[in-house]
């Protein structure tokens, strides 16, 4: 595909302009509304809150594909503060650039990010998980529940990394925890807030709104170019940083957010049959179909469908593709025969 910007065919610009900006009025506008805002409207407050939060999940995803700058170690800096809690930066970035793979995508052990069950381990789950993650499969049981189920399920397989001496892992926990400490007390200390508040306002629901993006991101499809979406529209594409176009994002990953648009409108015929069609107008096309039934089925149609050994199982990329960002916690070694 021809027709790219001329700073993204294979060179950035030193900074760019626009995520910095985003990232500087996100995290002011979050001290602001705990500060300032807080005591004396405590509702509006609790908005913002939740909008940075997802907000800075966004800006997160930006930074672990390079920018704004062209220095990583910048880059983490500017997003060092877990204001949604729960994700380790280190650990996002390494599982979400192992997601970009797209011949594997939607693959129960070899994407990450997958939300489809191996058949063999599904029929191991107890009865209420199972019931669980089919509900986590409708639009809404994802935006109310899969915040939960997605924490859960990636906390007790990084335990066991870090357990099992991985000091990657333990590495990206360590500055997880030094972020979430300033966090923690900024939040009990700073905007005198309960932090059982916090958790289950700005922290849980700013994950539920992005969760409105990550629903229907990928699908199933023979061809790796149909298994990730575009979504024409939408009022919260600011907050998404255009990712709503993700299948123009999985094809340029080191292409701006404030790219996209323009790049999508240039072809866009052209973009909408090389992903087979995978297309919708606007999320609440998504949402009048799928608020309450599911758009995929928990047990993966086609892969894995069988116990098997060889590369899958692997210690290391066993655990790593069971720490699912979006996933619940599921065994992590094959049925004993």
């Amino acid at each position: 595909m021809t027709g790219l910007p001329k700073n993204d065919r294979g060179r950035k610009t030193a900074i760019e302009w626009p995520t910095l900006v985003l990232i500087i009025i996100c995290h002011a506008s979050w001290a602001g509304a705990g500060f300032f805002l807080w005591q004396a409207y405590p509702v509006p407050a609790l908005v913002v809150l939740t909008l940075m939060v997802a907000m800075q999940s966004s800006l997160t995803h930006e930074v672990l594909h390079g920018h704004p700058t062209r220095n990583a170690t910048l880059n983490e800096v500017l997003v060092y503060l877990p204001l949604g809690l729960v994700w380790p930066y280190r650990r996002f970035k390494t599982l979400h650039l192992c997601h970009h793979a797209d011949e594997r995508l939607t693959d129960p052990f070899d994407d990450p990010e997958s939300y489809y069950r191996a058949l063999w381990q599904h029929r191991k789950l107890p009865g209420a998980l199972r019931l669980l993650l089919e509900i986590n499969n409708t639009m809404a049981g994802r935006f109310f529940l899969g915040p939960w189920l997605s924490c859960f399920g990636f906390f007790l397989s990084d335990m066991k990394l870090v357990l099992s001496g991985d000091k990657a892992v333990r590495c990206a926990w360590l500055h997880h925890g030094i972020g979430l400490a300033i966090v923690l007390s900024i939040v009990v200390f700073g905007f005198d807030m309960p932090l059982w508040l916090y958790i289950v306002v700005p922290a849980w629901f700013g994950q539920s709104l992005i969760s409105i993006r990550t629903f229907a991101e990928h699908q199933w499809s023979e061809r790796p170019e149909g298994r990730t979406i575009i979504v024409e529209r939408s009022p919260l594409a600011l907050l998404f940083l255009n990712n709503n176009l993700h299948f123009v994002h999985h094809k340029h990953p080191a292409m701006a957010w404030y790219r996209l648009p323009a790049l999508f409108r240039s072809r866009r015929e052209e973009w909408l049959a090389m992903n087979n069609g995978y297309s919708y107008p606007n999320y609440s096309a998504l949402f009048r179909e799928f608020a309450f039934k599911a758009k995929e089925p928990v047990v993966h149609p086609f892969l894995r469908r069988e116990p098997e050994t060889g590369r899958a199982f692997r210690p290391r990329v066993r655990s790593r593709n069971v720490s699912g960002l979006g996933t619940a916690p599921v065994p992590a070694e094959p049925p004993k025969e």
